[in-house]
């Protein structure tokens, strides 16, 4: 007797070509946001809901939606806040006047700006009590650029893009001084400190060193891990800086790129004739969500996952001293 054949045009599952799936290192928290999220826990832990946290803490729906469920209360600005309640800045930093608020209405505030965004306000100040005036690369409008605006004694020069210097008028071209907000792309970012110097000759600054750790560690791998893709996906929100500035990346490198908030985002003709997708987190998304669209993927075939090697992160911010001790927080107190 003949052994039974499988009918022709049918094929067992396990011989079909995986789609390569290749995860950049690193990816998702940083220590910023690790350190930020960190912060409303434990003011919820220690003091109990609510808790107030003026603006998102991050930049993350899902991460803001998870301390909402536990008692945190997002508002747009102080005069939501009630009187005495304790008050979380988030990680983005605030302006000068927004602490002078929080102290004229007497609140317990602890502030979550992440030590790199302060590193920039200290050096914007610096500049300015030393005569100059401070250009600020950023981008209009994003909550760190409008923290670090209300930070520098007499204002500062908003530049977001090389074809900006060429009509930038300042009062004195050899007292001239620039920072840059943390989460720009590194390359753009060049491009514009190279356009400020040929106008400028004399302007001092760091060249890149403003762009935080995190987010150059995770251009890199992105640039590293999209070369072999045909398609980047990254897991961010659209109002995230750092993650837009991954998916911008891909795109210049040709590969069609997009930002996800999660993996229900994800379009099923995208994967059309794709066999390898490169997959990355902005430095606010929880690797939860990773994980979530690599199940996805794998709705369109068996998935084989390949991490890379990339670049080990150990940098880690200490909690503000009286969240470690547990003591209460005062009344106009401001501790970060």
């Amino acid at each position: 007797m003949q052994p039974e054949r499988p009918d022709e045009g049918t094929s067992d599952v396990s011989d079909e070509k995986p789609i390569r799936v290749i995860l950049a290192n690193p990816r998702g928290f940083c220590a910023g946001v690790t350190r930020a999220i960190e912060i409303v826990d434990k003011c919820l832990e220690l003091y109990g809901p609510p808790v107030y946290v003026r603006h998102e803490i991050v930049h993350n729906k899902h991460v803001v939606d998870s301390l909402r469920a536990r008692g945190a209360v997002f508002v747009d600005e102080l005069d939501e806040v009630p009187h005495g309640a304790v008050t979380v800045f988030s990680a983005h930093g605030v302006s000068k006047a927004v602490i002078n608020d929080a102290k004229q209405r007497q609140l317990p505030v602890v502030d979550a700006t992440c030590p790199l965004v302060s590193k920039v306000h200290k050096e914007g100040q610096n500049h300015a009590a030393r005569g100059r005036e401070v250009v600020l690369i950023g981008h209009a409008g994003h909550p760190e650029v409008e923290g670090t605006q209300g930070q520098i004694p007499g204002g500062v020069y908003l530049v977001s893009a090389a074809s900006d210097v060429d009509g930038l008028v300042v009062r004195d071209p050899e007292n001239l001084a620039y920072v840059t907000q943390t989460t720009l792309s590194v390359d753009d970012t060049r491009e514009v400190i190279e356009a400020l110097k040929l106008r400028f000759p004399a302007i001092v600054g760091p060249d890149v060193k403003d762009i935080c750790y995190a987010t150059q560690n995770r251009q890199s791998a992105v640039r590293e891990i999209a070369r072999e893709a045909d398609l980047l996906l990254v897991v961010g929100s659209r109002n995230s800086s750092n993650s837009n500035r991954l998916r911008e990346i891909g795109a210049e490198m040709g590969k069609p790129s997009f930002l996800i908030a999660d993996a229900e985002a994800l379009r099923p003709e995208w994967m059309e004739g794709v066999a390898t997708v490169a997959v990355t987190a902005g430095a606010s998304a929880p690797e939860a969500l990773v994980q979530g669209l690599i199940d996805r993927l794998g709705d369109f075939g068996r998935v084989e996952v390949i991490e890379q090697a990339g670049v080990e992160e150990h940098t880690q911010f200490k909690l503000p001293r009286i969240l470690q001790d547990g003591e209460r927080i005062k009344a106009d107190e401001s501790v970060a």
